[in-house]
């Protein structure tokens, strides 16, 4: 058991469910680490549009989680329980957790904890997890994308969309995005998209189909909802795959199920948060073996788009409703 490790420390808590200023730091005690947990120091912590949800009061934590927020952290191991065979005190660890992330200290299982990469520091590392394992269970796992395939990732810019632009590419897929001005659209490119298209000038399936020729996307990753969703259906492959991980504008929907039948489409979706240990720990093996390699030689990487002091956790999510983040908005805890 590690020393020095105090009995309280400053979390940002959610004072009552509203807009950013209801995040305000508070005083809580210091997690105790289960058989199976790590306590972490944390020193960066990532933020993400759950937060935003869990804040406002429509995106409550699962049954045993912390009510603070927060679902990705870095920093130093500081005590391991009793069953924890994998890492030791003074290891750097980057984490998927279930809460808890804007807080100084944090629990979490071994098996969803990763080694921070090689070269990284805990601003990058912290945005690794919630994305990294999004992506790589809705596009690769449930979305099954292969290479030579074509994708479609929507809100491309955002935390989601910059990270499936990168690994889909670096896994051989031919990349489509949207996002909301031509800067926007220029930056995905920069990421490896091969087309970008602007929404709010051009009309995304007339886009795609110029794109492939009118074959149609294989795979699209949506995070919209509402609206796109037939259009997404309109956008799709004979055969195509959408995955929908987010509703943003809405998502009670009216679709011609014939869509479906004609183009023999599977329109499925899931969320990660709720989900066991076990199935994250599966995620988190596949990303070491399969994708740690690739962020080590930088052929994918975060992006940064700001990182705010801790206590200014509110601003981050300002920043997050204005929608003009590109990448990752993180909070140094340190």
């Amino acid at each position: 058991m590690a020393s020095k490790i105090p009995t309280t420390m400053t979390a940002v808590e959610i004072t009552q469910p509203g807009g950013p200023l209801v995040l305000k730091p508070g005083k809580r005690g210091v997690p105790e680490a289960g058989p199976n947990e790590l306590l972490v120091q944390v020193h960066a912590a990532g933020v993400n549009r759950p937060d935003v949800l869990q804040r406002q009061g429509h995106y409550p934590p699962p049954p045993g989680a912390s009510d603070i927020p927060g679902l990705e952290i870095a920093g130093d191991v500081v005590a391991v329980g009793s069953g924890v065979t994998r890492f030791r005190v003074g290891d750097r660890v980057t984490a998927l957790v279930a809460g808890g992330g804007y807080a100084q200290y944090c629990t979490v299982h071994e098996t969803t904890a990763l080694p921070i990469p090689a070269g990284y520091g805990f601003i990058e590392a912290a945005a690794l997890p919630e994305t990294f394992f999004t992506v790589w269970h809705n596009v690769f796992e449930r979305g099954g994308l292969k290479s030579g395939e074509t994708f479609l990732v929507h809100g491309g810019t955002s935390g989601i969309g910059t990270t499936a632009i990168q690994l889909a590419s670096a896994f051989g897929a031919y990349v489509i995005t949207t996002a909301g001005s031509d800067d926007k659209c220029e930056a995905c490119l920069k990421l490896g998209a091969d087309r970008a298209i602007n929404y709010r000038t051009h009309d995304f399936v007339d886009a795609v189909k110029e794109a492939t020729g009118g074959k149609g996307v294989n795979l699209t990753l949506d995070m919209v909802g509402g609206d796109y969703t037939g259009r997404n259906y309109d956008a799709a492959a004979i055969d195509g795959r959408i995955v929908q991980i987010a509703h943003l504008n809405g998502a009670k929907v009216t679709v011609d199920i014939s869509k479906i039948m004609i183009k023999r489409l599977t329109h499925t979706g899931s969320t990660l948060r709720a989900r066991p240990v076990e199935f994250k720990a599966g995620i988190a093996r596949e990303l070491e073996l399969k994708v740690w390699p690739l962020l080590v030689q930088r052929r994918v990487a975060p992006v940064i788009d700001m990182v705010y002091p801790f206590h200014e956790a509110w601003r981050a999510h300002e920043r997050m409703e204005e929608g003009k983040h590109v990448g990752k908005i993180v909070l140094d805890v340190s």
